[in-house]
């Protein structure tokens, strides 16, 4: 039987890695990038796509399609570790590794563990790894934006590992984490224990910050990241967009998430309720007695005709299709709904009774004197 030798097996592994390489270059293809381009041209690079292939703008087929891998292309290239992965192994490296959960990792540890290798546990290491509070911050958006969809810049102002940060740190085995370190002490001859005790120096399992270290002094450093918020029509108040672990750094620690909770401002006109919007009508009399057409404006400025023939009860709710908020999903619009207040006079001439009497009661049926 023919072997494979230790030479072979490396040459396939390079092989392997090429392709990987080669196709990690579809990403950046389909945005039109250069595999050295910055986070700031990534996202502009995606706004120019996704306007060029978004459904509602681009009706030819394939256009959807294509949307969506502009978008993965984004969501990948944008996030620090799953664009390190790509490069290093492709988007079939990628997909197992988001298989997996997702996790920290990847380089020769993740590669090689495809390939049935086996280096440890470092990766359970990591998963355990605790995290900096997450923070939360209220975007207000009005009515009109949520319709349409909105996109924001900001600036994001946190603390970062200094950059010799790891130069701080000595061995230290009574350290079991941040803040944990285990010590053993003899209570007795022949028997020991073990006591936890908190400890700021110790910043992970085995390393211990040095106090007062020319290096890093402080630990971390202000650093200000700008981030593109994407609103996409149809969000509701109470919804999050999540960027994650860009908020403080801390030795030992992996950054929190940053969301920004939508908060939707009151509207002079609609009121809305889930994907419905509801609008309060009022008109005179003769319009609820004799029809009407009316004008209305939507959302995002464009204007459509309200036709109504038949008599109209005061408080009575008509249902316009497809004239509401738009759905999440992208298929369709939820309904509009149209409440009338009847606008009755105060007051009528005697000539105006008359001919309403004539109009209404031409036969004199009823009686002014009729009892109720």
């Amino acid at each position: 039987m023919r072997r494979f030798s230790l030479s072979n097996c490396y040459k396939l592994l390079q092989v392997c890695i090429l392709l990987s390489i080669v196709h990690a270059e579809d990403f950046y293809k389909l945005l039109g990038i250069s595999r050295n381009a910055t986070p700031k041209e990534i996202k502009k690079a995606y706004r120019q796509k996704s306007l060029e292939f978004h459904p509602d703008k681009n009706k030819e087929e394939g256009a959807a399609d294509k949307f969506a891998e502009i978008s993965r292309a984004y969501e990948v290239l944008l996030d620090e570790e799953k664009r390190r992965i790509y490069d290093s192994r492709g988007e079939e490296g990628l997909k197992q590794h988001e298989q997996r959960g997702g996790g920290g990792g990847g380089g020769f540890e993740d590669f090689f563990s495809d390939f049935g290798f086996n280096f440890g546990g470092g990766r359970r290491r990591r998963d355990q790894e605790q995290r900096t509070p997450s923070v939360d911050i209220p975007l207000e958006l009005t009515l009109e934006q949520l319709y349409s969809g909105a996109t924001f810049e900001v600036e994001y102002i946190r603390q970062v590992l200094c950059f010799k940060w790891e130069m701080c740190m000595k061995t230290n085995q009574e350290c079991q984490g941040p803040g944990i370190r285990m010590r053993r002490q003899q209570i007795a001859p022949g028997f020991v224990q073990q006591v936890q005790q908190h400890d700021d120096r110790c910043v992970a399992p085995g390393k211990m910050w040095l106090n007062n270290c020319s290096e890093c002094p402080s630990k971390t450093e202000t650093e200000k990241i700008e981030l593109t918020i994407d609103v996409t029509k149809g969000m509701r108040p109470s919804e999050q967009i999540t960027f994650e672990g860009v908020t403080d750094e801390k030795p030992g620690y992996k950054p929190g998430d940053l969301n920004f909770v939508i908060m939707e401002k009151k509207h002079p006109d609609y009121h809305r309720d889930g994907d419905n919007l509801y609008k309060t009508v009022e008109i005179p009399l003769v319009k609820a007695l004799t029809g009407f057409s009316l004008t209305l404006k939507q959302l995002d400025g464009e204007k459509f005709d309200v036709t109504i023939d038949d008599v109209v009860e005061s408080d009575q709710v008509v249902r316009i299709p497809g004239k509401g908020m738009p759905r999440r999903s992208g298929r369709g619009f939820g309904d509009l709904y149209l409440t009338f207040e009847v606008d009755f006079p105060d007051k009528l001439t005697p000539e105006q009774k008359k001919a309403i009497k004539a109009a209404l009661d031409p036969s004199g049926s009823v009686s002014s004197h009729s009892e109720l």
